[in-house]
């Protein structure tokens, strides 16, 4: 059953596949917003994905997010999900990022819950 709390924490290491350089958000080996974004949508999918009905998924559809530091290579980055409100088939996060030194981004992501089907059906 979806309810507000559900949480879901998503981990990864700064490597030179998830640096703003090889991304193309920027020229430094530095963790990529891009990744960090990446990070917070797997948590919050992650969050609600054993509550859902069978054949159910979700898509992001909004995000709303600062990256306020930037993370080193070898860091661990840890990004955590939080439901903060349910309208149907609307899902609300709250999300945010940290390494080892403490938070590197925060904001506001919102799902929606989708047949996996129907969904793929149109884009034939």
């Amino acid at each position: 059953m979806l309810e507000k709390g559900l949480s879901a924490t998503s981990k990864t290491v700064v490597s030179e596949e998830n640096t703003a350089r090889t991304m193309g958000s920027g020229d430094l080996a530095v963790f990529a917003t891009p990744a960090m974004v990446a990070l917070m949508e797997n948590a919050a999918m992650m969050a609600v994905a054993a509550a859902l009905p069978e054949g159910s998924t979700t898509v992001g559809s909004e995000m709303n997010c600062s990256h306020i530091k930037p993370s080193k290579m070898g860091a661990a980055i840890s990004a955590t999900a939080v439901l903060t409100a349910v309208e149907g088939r609307k899902l609300t996060f709250t999300v945010g990022a940290c390494d080892e030194q403490g938070i590197i981004g925060e904001g506001v992501h919102v799902r929606f819950i989708v047949d996996r089907v129907r969904f793929m059906e149109k884009l034939q």
